[in-house]
């Protein structure tokens, strides 16, 4: 069972985590991510955060029992490691995201099960999370490298945005129309920032509108600019040979075996 060293699991998370395991068969099972939050932008980051329009993996929203493609921390048996290889140590952020890809295409399955609670601390300023997400982003790019099936749609979307940011604002000076295209790209983001910042505020009893709006904003640009940086970082990777992950032997590690056997 893997814990994020921020978070606090329930007293029963691994009882119900054993039990869902035995009952639908799957190869990982995992709760959802519930943020803590934690004054005034520590809340606007724990809703933002936990927003469709934020972040589109299911366990970050979801609120029933479904299977998925990834899900937060998670429970395997033994036998998947010996089955799909370790955790790529590689890779600093997006390891789980890497391995439950592995696993998946592997015909490995994944079930979120909210009875699986757990609190997630979430970072309590922006800075620190634009530091957090710009990690997320930059390593993305090796695992798009690693596996480009990985990816989807809503992951490159964050990137193109800032791409076309850059690109516009670069160009604005030499190119007619290019400072009016991409003062209307920021006006249409920003609306939509607002709109869907206000529409969670009033709905929550502990967000406002504009700390909210500045978390998404932190998340989007800096998981995108973290994902320009890291494909300008490894751009010498791309179409190169990637070793895969050791397995774990079927016999088990030294100390796992009798010790009659050591």
């Amino acid at each position: 069972m893997r814990v994020d060293a921020h978070t606090r699991l329930a007293p029963d998370y691994m009882r119900i985590g054993v039990d869902t395991w035995q009952r639908t068969g799957a190869d990982n099972v995992g709760g959802p991510m519930v943020a803590a939050g934690g004054g005034r932008i520590g809340d606007a980051i724990a809703i933002a955060t936990s927003s469709r329009f934020g972040i589109g993996a299911y366990f970050h929203f979801g609120r029933e029992e479904a299977e998925v493609d990834t899900v937060y921390m998670g429970m395997w048996p033994r036998s998947v490691f010996e089955r799909v290889g370790l955790f790529d140590e590689e890779m600093v952020r997006n390891q789980d995201d890497e391995f439950n890809y592995r696993l998946r295409k592997a015909g490995g399955r994944i079930v979120m099960n909210p009875a699986m609670r757990s609190v997630y601390q979430n970072r309590q300023s922006l800075k620190a999370m634009a530091k957090q997400f710009a990690q997320y982003g930059f390593w993305k790019i090796r695992v798009l490298q690693k596996h480009p099936g990985q990816m989807s749609l809503r992951h490159f979307v964050p990137p193109a945005f800032v791409s076309a940011l850059l690109g516009t604002a670069l160009l604005a000076p030499w190119v007619d129309g290019m400072a009016a295209g991409a003062a209307l790209l920021a006006l249409v983001y920003a609306g939509a920032v607002l709109a869907i910042s206000a529409s969670l505020a009033r709905g929550s009893a502990r967000g406002s509108l504009l700390p909210i709006a500045a978390a998404f904003m932190t998340l989007h640009l800096s998981w995108g600019a973290g994902f320009v940086v890291g494909f300008a970082r490894f751009a010498g990777r791309w179409f190169r040979p990637e070793m895969p992950p050791p397995r774990l032997a079927a016999s088990g590690l030294p100390w796992q075996r009798p010790m009659t056997d050591v």
